[in-house]
């Protein structure tokens, strides 16, 4: 048993998992309609290699990337180009993407084959695989994994964890995921712990999941030293990168820009894993995701396997529809997840959700004033002072917001979860932090 340690601060907001936790995965109905997003990763967009009019594979490059910190985009089926234009995106504007029509056959792209004795490949070699077929982080950060898994000389890591904490309320995919197909997870761990020439490996999943831990047990077997299972406390944001590392390492990622990498450590999510996994040993790119599509507002929610592009819309018919009026749409968690003003957004590398509330369980509160009790600073896991730099972002201070460590912020939105007052808080320093960059760049 590995000693577990805690992280400061932390919220425990109702997890309402059991809409969707028991709802084995199923692939979702092949819409009518792809779009697929040219910006699916942090990192510059990538530059479409196909025409309106061309016919593609399933699995083909459809978006080549540009430069190191990018990943392409490949056809999720086969069928026809019929636009390439700007779309609605997650993000919450309009962005450039690939429009295709499916045939219904779904024929593969030439040359898809993979590796299954990954162990004879350099680690060199991997990355190049691991870029091409565009994998990124899925636990929602997009970062490109050949990037994450190329640390600069001087900064030697010792420890891979691999997140399935899966700490917001609602989503049940990494869950899912884990308990239906262990065996792809501890694979791609394998893989990642061969490039990276590590022997420690955790694989962290909060215990109100026993039956995920039980699972990648299993495949790991009794007396594996591949990688310690850590069973974690329940406790939001326990699945954040910097919180992961102090819980089970007891190390503290630097302030101010540091990273990971600077205490040895690399986390990957479990989503992510699984599709090294694949990439490697079938050679299969990152063309679907699993997906849980829950909340009140859904008449059936449901754990669904979805093409990347797949419009928010398509799945919502195959969950039943609205089960109410709704009153908000969000992709991914309660605490992080981004608010949509339309259906026609389509699922990306990124989506770990689709959250509908109906209309009856959505208030509008009035912020009030700040009466000084100090909640938010004591549930902020990062220690900064959420109530002063939401003062000086209110008050257009940017500077003070700076000094303030504004940057720090992960945005887990447990400030505002508590505060009695309802400040915006969350709102307030995304404001003042892209005030602050683009401040930056003017320079």
């Amino acid at each position: 048993m590995s000693k577990v340690f805690r992280f400061k601060g932390g919220v425990h907001p109702r997890d309402r998992k059991e809409l969707s936790r028991d709802k084995a995965i199923e692939p979702a109905p092949l819409p009518e309609r792809l779009v697929v997003p040219l910006s699916q990763h942090i990192g510059a967009p990538c530059e479409p290699v196909v025409s309106q009019g061309d016919t593609v594979k399933k699995g083909q490059k459809i978006g080549e990337a540009r430069g190191f910190v990018s990943v392409p985009v490949h056809a999720p089926t086969s069928g026809k180009v019929i636009k390439i234009d700007s779309f609605p995106h997650p993000l919450g504007k309009d962005l450039p993407a690939i429009e295709i029509e499916p045939d219904g056959l779904d024929t593969c792209a030439d040359g898809a084959g993979g590796q299954e004795d990954f162990a004879s490949l350099s680690p060199d070699e991997l990355r190049a695989i691991i870029r091409e077929k565009g994998i990124v982080g899925m636990g929602g950060a997009t970062f490109p994994t050949h990037v994450k898994l190329s640390p600069p000389e001087g900064k030697p890591i010792d420890t891979l964890i691999i997140n399935g904490a899966e700490c917001e309320p609602y989503l049940t995919a990494d869950y899912r995921l884990m308990l239906e197909e262990p065996e792809k997870v501890i694979t791609g761990m394998r893989i990642m712990k061969t490039i990276l020439g590590v022997e420690r490996a955790f694989i962290a999943i909060e215990k109100n999941k026993p039956e995920a831990i039980d699972a990648v047990k299993g495949v790991l077997g009794p007396d594996s030293r591949e990688a310690t299972v850590v069973p974690l406390e329940v406790k939001y944001p326990q699945g954040a990168e910097k919180q992961l590392i102090k819980t089970i390492v007891n190390r503290e990622v630097p302030p101010s820009g540091g990273l990971p990498m600077d205490v040895g450590v690399l986390v990957q999510n479990v989503g992510t894993a699984a599709a090294v996994d694949q990439a490697v040993r079938l050679g299969i790119p990152l063309i679907e995701r699993v997906v849980t599509v829950t909340g009140e507002g859904i008449r059936e929610p449901k754990n669904l396997r979805v093409r990347i592009g797949t419009p928010v819309g398509s799945l919502l018919e195959a969950c039943g529809g609205f089960r109410e009026t709704p009153g908000k749409l969000v992709l991914g968690g309660p605490m992080m997840g981004i608010s949509q003003y339309t259906t026609e957004v389509p699922v990306i590398k990124g989506t770990s959700g689709v959250l509908v509330l109906p209309r009856s369980r959505v208030r509008l509160e009035e912020a009030r004033t700040c009466i000084r009790c100090g909640t938010c600073v004591r549930v902020c896991p990062m220690n900064l002072l959420p109530n002063f730099i939401g003062t000086f972002a209110s008050r257009g201070l940017f500077d003070q917001a700076e000094r303030y460590y504004a940057l720090d912020c992960i945005e887990c939105g447990s400030c505002a979860f508590s505060c009695p007052a309802k400040i915006p808080l969350v709102h307030l320093i995304k404001y003042a932090k892209a005030e602050i960059m683009a401040k930056k760049r003017k320079k």
